[in-house]
């Protein structure tokens, strides 16, 4: 009986560390989430004529288009030219995002993968 109540108060003692790391990870989380607000990345596609630029987070702050491209007419060309440098921002915001979480989950002693 006594051994049993070792290992229950073992485990009790364990959930308790792995409720403490998860709330330590939300906190973390919360302040990289923050960081990221305020960092931005950058793409460009057709050779710079469009630029996008987009925060940690990857949400679109800033499109610049070259003149020259819109005095080219080609409108669909243009809406591709957006729509890549769109998606390359977002993908580097997701890279930077990824790399930050997995700092994170390597400092902290999970006894499992963080999905990323």
């Amino acid at each position: 009986m006594l051994w049993e109540r070792g290992v229950n108060f073992r485990r009790m003692a364990d959930l308790s560390n792995l409720l403490q790391l998860g709330q330590q990870m939300q906190f973390r989380l919360s302040e990289i989430q923050s960081q990221l607000a305020q960092q931005t990345v950058s793409a460009s596609a057709g050779g710079g004529m469009v630029q996008a630029t987009a925060d940690g987070r990857g949400r679109i702050r800033a499109i610049r288009i070259d003149p020259q491209a819109v005095a080219q007419g080609d409108i669909e060309m243009l809406e591709d030219l957006v729509l890549a440098a769109v998606s390359q921002a977002q993908q580097r915001a997701a890279e930077l995002y990824q790399a930050e979480v997995k700092k994170l989950a390597s400092g902290l002693p999970f006894p499992f993968q963080l999905p990323l």
